[in-house]
């Protein structure tokens, strides 16, 4: 691989990874989806999961290998709490064609007990 495909791959995995936080910070550009665990929360508990899903930050090399910011876990009330982030087509039938593209891409966050993996 030469240079140029290398920063190609770096490029996109930069986009890949800013759209992926303006997703989890914002919720613009996808869809999120909560596991039955999560839905039977306390609303209140549930609006506090959401805001520490938004500031997570603790990205590494150990929990984050690729470097898109696709994946973490927090804890709240005693429960540990996954967020993972799909990339599907417009349609979400498939996979998007290209996941550093948000034109082709929507993004589904599902947010769930550990428990429940």
């Amino acid at each position: 691989m030469d240079n140029r495909e290398q920063d190609n791959i770096a490029d996109k995995i930069e986009r890949i990874r800013i759209l992926n936080d303006v997703f989890r910070r914002t919720g613009q550009g996808g869809k999120i989806m909560i596991t039955q665990g999560i839905s039977q929360m306390p609303l209140p508990l549930q609006a506090q999961l959401m805001s520490l899903i938004r500031q997570y930050n603790e990205f590494s090399k150990d929990n984050d290998p690729y470097r898109e910011h696709d994946l973490g876990s927090v804890k709240l009330d005693g429960d540990n709490i996954l967020w993972k982030i799909d990339y599907y087509d417009q349609r979400l039938e498939y996979g998007s064609p290209d996941p550093a593209d948000a034109d082709v891409t929507i993004r589904v966050m599902t947010v769930m007990l550990a428990s429940e993996y």
